[in-house]
């Protein structure tokens, strides 16, 4: 499958995705989520996938929705703002649904629409200052990628209201202090941290990745009690675990 906002690269097991609109920040087109939703289910689909990596050419991993290319793309027939806020929506879900690791390599900006799907990764490694923000209220925008209900279960009500109402930017080094990501490197050190952490992931079983990233975010969408039930009754076969276990012993 060709793209036309997207880079796609495979490696083995990982499948690399940059978003190729550098001249516009990455801004979010109709085209380019569109372009995104197909490429992660391409991704589901590749049972020789494991990782799945999301970068952005040029000074910024994304600025947010490119609001000019979906009031264009709405005039001339293109798109409908349904159909696009559908395939973003998708775009999630199937982040989160599919057995491969999904993995957030942010560096510049990340703002707003941007910062929704950053959310919805199974990981994310930034740059120190790298500018990460909730700008809706700044413009009048409705949030619809979860961004209320993902960013106060990420850093707590109080801060994610902070965060949304005062529509300021916080740096790669403070969203990791408050917990909305993983780590923040130098930007020079970006790429190798995130080469180094997929590394550490192919070490593992595969099969009980999946499994817990999906006992993972059943639990998050559930209470305590409902996620141990889930935990406990989920039925699965590792298929794996004789290799990792005959590894074992060999380094016991």
């Amino acid at each position: 499958m060709s793209y036309q906002d997207i880079l796609v690269h495979k490696s083995g097991p990982i499948v690399r995705v940059s978003l190729n609109r550098p001249d516009v920040l990455n801004a979010l087109s109709p085209n380019l989520i569109k372009e995104l939703k197909e490429v992660v289910q391409e991704v589901a689909k590749d049972q020789e996938a494991r990782i799945f990596v999301m970068a952005g050419e040029g000074r910024a991993w994304s600025a947010g929705v490119d609001l000019k290319a979906l009031r264009a793309g709405i005039e001339h027939g293109q798109f409908t703002q349904a159909t696009v806020m559908q395939d973003g929506k998708d775009f999630i879900d199937c982040l989160q649904s599919i057995p491969q690791v999904c993995i957030a390599e942010v560096h510049g900006y990340c703002f707003t629409g941007a910062l929704e799907l950053m959310m919805a990764f199974d990981m994310v490694i930034a740059a120190e200052d790298t500018k990460i923000g909730d700008t809706h209220a700044k413009w009048g925008i409705a949030p619809k990628w979860g961004m209320t209900q993902r960013l106060a279960r990420l850093v707590g009500r109080i801060k994610a209201m902070e965060l949304s109402f005062t529509a300021k930017p916080i740096s790669g080094t403070e969203a990791a202090r408050i917990g909305l990501i993983n780590q923040a490197v130098p930007a020079a050190e970006l790429r190798s941290t995130v080469d180094a952490l997929c590394a550490s992931i192919l070490e593992n079983s595969s099969q009980t990745i999946a499994l817990m990233k999906d006992l993972y975010y059943k639990g998050w969408e559930s209470s305590l009690n409902e996620g141990l039930e889930y935990e406990w009754t989920k039925e699965s076969t590792l298929t794996d675990s004789v290799d990792k276990l005959k590894s074992f012993e060999k380094h016991k």
